[in-house]
């Protein structure tokens, strides 16, 4: 079970109202808390600054023109700012709270979004950026860590209904257009000499890698690059360097999503393609451009089907409106034909197909005049007449009902039948071998959303549409849905949050909660979770979650640099079982403890069953002497030599014969090299 060091700042009371909660987030310049506004009761985000960048008045100038800026774009797509202040010298913002996941963890989990997704994603993101460009503010890292993805209000659980935000405009700056300037980019200067960018390089705009200039076309063309990322499941520049990543955008052109997801539509790729360009004149001037060209896009490919999409009303059979044959007092007040001019009494035919559903008899009875509909009768049956009372006229008209049968017949089977074939069996296939056999038969192809499944292969075909061996127009089109192979979760890391905090973020797990024990932690807090932060999970799978009970009850010993034999029966009177390995090491004492695991002071619930493993050096080569104080010196010489030691006595003959050792070298446990000799001397006491 791990542990960590509480946070300092959990439970603290900020600007009197704010109450922290737990860590949401943290980054290089600041960390994200969820907090309890008190004063309002509501929950609210608070990003605050690291001490390392409290002192830096060019960053705190930024965090307050991060404040102002978000005030000014009151819009739903925009994460909210509603206060700031200072806790004990480090300046914190107090943000609107957005219940969600950055579209980084989505495409994380997804990989890539379906075009509908992905252009109900981009949709609401240009609409924020749209708020922004029109009042003189571009944003400048637009990515999707700076994206909130919150779940749909309805909750659907479908991204198309989805709530987006934007967030951290703590680069944005006032931009003044510069008329008729261009942002050609430059060729020839090598990475290594350019300048640090304040932008992410996977996003950056051409133009700020080359001229550092920056407007609404570089946020254009930052949402360009995360638009073919949703569809694709990838950035179109990535590497290890981020130079060399930033200049590729001034390099090479953007390509079409379809080229890396084949069977994406076209549309979706004009809209990449113009967004991206790396002259920004050819891009739309503004988010609100893209915003419009996307609106177009999503309508073209029917992305709005669905809850999201406006109920149809039903067409009705309408009384037609003939201007012409009624007095001008009688118009109804819902016709929206266009009012008489200068006494004229007609509008004319095409002013009152305006106002009706008409069927094709009332259009020849209202604009065919009534005697020439008689006189076309009349002749109709004459000719009929005639054709009936002669044998060959018979004969003609018996043909004419034949052959007009057999059209009838024959257009009937081919809208019915003859236009429909089986559709191809493509289930089981790989997703390239099914293209491939749909193309041969002379199909058309298009990926669907993928399905999750724990025993299809990842990118294999596991429905499709039509069924295998269903009808389908020739040359038709067959929807194929790819497995996405099984469905992980990340086990969240709740680790020194509070209990209530943390199961906001664990609702994907069954959590089974269990006593747990820290020495830093309050009560009620997590203490670690079994598996641990980061393990890849199944939905639903069974989460255990060690909630803070109180310090730990045994800790263990600390016996570093002790000799072994001391060190094991510290260990072993603690109630721990004691494993032993020996070290090479010949610069350190025989047996001296070189390292213990687990570490000495870990808190631990229970000593019992607990191994100790302890490493002791082996010493350097020779014998270890033995302690011989105090023992005859006749016995004392034979116990040495009996262990390989050569000894040299000191002290006169009678001594030697029958007096005792009264001093030794080395001294007990030292080493003796081989050849070397201990020296004991005798005295009668």
């Amino acid at each position: 079970m791990d542990t960590k060091v509480a946070d300092p700042l959990h439970g603290a009371l900020l600007g009197g109202r704010y109450r922290i909660m737990g860590r949401l987030a943290r980054g290089g310049m600041a960390t994200v808390y969820q907090a309890r506004d008190e004063r309002l009761e509501r929950t609210v985000a608070v990003k605050i600054i690291h001490p390392e960048h409290a002192q830096d008045p060019e960053f705190l100038d930024r965090l307050a023109d991060e404040a102002k800026t978000v005030a000014r774009l009151a819009h739903p797509n925009v994460v909210a700012v509603y206060d700031q202040g200072d806790h004990e010298g480090a300046p914190y913002l107090v943000m609107e709270y957005v219940r969600g996941r950055t579209l980084r963890e989505v495409l994380a989990d997804r990989r890539r979004l379906d075009p509908a997704e992905s252009l109900a994603i981009v949709e609401q993101i240009l609409a924020a950026l749209a708020i922004a460009h029109r009042a003189g503010l571009v944003h400048r890292d637009v990515k999707p860590e700076n994206v909130l993805v919150a779940a749909p209000p309805n909750g659907s659980g479908d991204l198309v209904d989805a709530v987006v935000k934007v967030a951290d405009f703590g680069l944005a700056h006032v931009v003044t257009p510069r008329p008729g300037a261009r942002s050609t980019p430059r060729q020839g200067t090598p990475p290594e000499e350019r300048a640090p960018l304040l932008a992410t390089a996977e996003y950056v705009a051409p133009e700020v890698v080359s001229d550092g200039q920056a407007d609404a076309r570089a946020d254009v063309y930052s949402t360009g690059v995360m638009l073919f990322e949703m569809l694709t499941g990838r950035p179109p520049f990535d590497g290890d360097r981020a130079a060399d990543v930033a200049w590729r955008h001034v390099d090479h052109d953007v390509p079409p999503p379809s080229r890396v997801v084949s069977g994406l539509p076209t549309l979706l790729d004009d809209v990449v393609v113009r967004a991206t360009r790396r002259d920004p004149d050819l891009r739309p001037r503004d988010a609100g451009e893209m915003l419009a060209q996307v609106q177009s896009a999503r309508d073209d490919i029917g992305a709005l089907a669905g809850p999201t999409r406006a109920l149809a009303h039903p067409t009705v059979v309408v009384a037609p409106v003939i201007p012409w044959k009624r007095p001008k007092d009688t118009r109804p007040s819902w016709a929206r034909l266009p009012a008489d001019r200068g006494g004229s009494g007609a509008a004319g035919p095409a002013a009152a197909v305006q106002g009706a559903v008409w069927t094709a008899g009332q259009l020849v009875a209202n604009l065919v005049p009534s005697d020439a509909l008689r006189r076309a009768r009349r002749g109709t049956a004459r000719y009929l007449g005639d054709l009936r009372r002669t044998q060959a006229g018979r004969r003609t008209l018996t043909a004419a009902l034949i052959v007009v049968g057999l059209l009838l017949l024959t257009g009937g089977w081919w809208l019915g039948f003859g236009r429909y074939t089986d559709a191809p069996v493509l289930v089981d296939m790989t997703k390239d071998n099914a293209i491939a056999e749909a193309h041969r038969q002379g199909f058309s192809v298009e990926i669907g959303q993928g399905i999750y499944s724990e025993t299809v292969p990842t990118d294999t075909v596991i429905r499709q549409s039509p069924a295998p061996g269903g009808r389908i127009l020739k040359n038709g089109t067959v929807t194929l849905s790819l497995s996405l192979g099984p469905q992980r979760n990340n086990v969240p890391d709740v680790t020194g949050q509070a209990l209530d905090f943390a199961l906001t973020q664990l609702r994907s797990f069954v959590v089974q909660q269990a006593d747990g024990y820290s020495d830093t932690l309050p009560v009620g807090y997590v203490a670690g979770t079994d598996p641990p932060a980061g393990t890849p999970s199944k939905p639903n799978s069974v989460l255990k979650v060690y909630v803070v009970r109180g310090p730990y009850p045994v800790h263990v010993p600390n016996v570093l640099t002790l000799q072994r034999s001391d060190a094991e029966n510290q260990l072993r009177a603690a109630g721990f079982q004691v494993d032993v390995k020996v070290k090479d090491d010949q610069g350190q004492p025989k047996d001296k403890v070189l390292d213990q695991d687990p570490p000495g002071g870990q808190g631990i619930a229970s000593a019992q069953g607990v191994k100790v493993t302890i490493t002791v050096a082996s010493g350097p080569p020779g014998t270890a002497m033995l302690g011989v104080v105090g023992a005859g010196c006749q016995a004392a010489i034979q116990t040495l030599q009996a262990a390989g030691i050569p000894v040299d006595v000191a002290g006169d003959p009678i001594s030697q014969q029958i007096g005792k050792v009264h001093d030794q070298a080395p001294n007990p446990g030292e080493n003796v090299a081989p050849g070397a000799h201990a020296r004991i001397t005798c005295a009668v006491f």
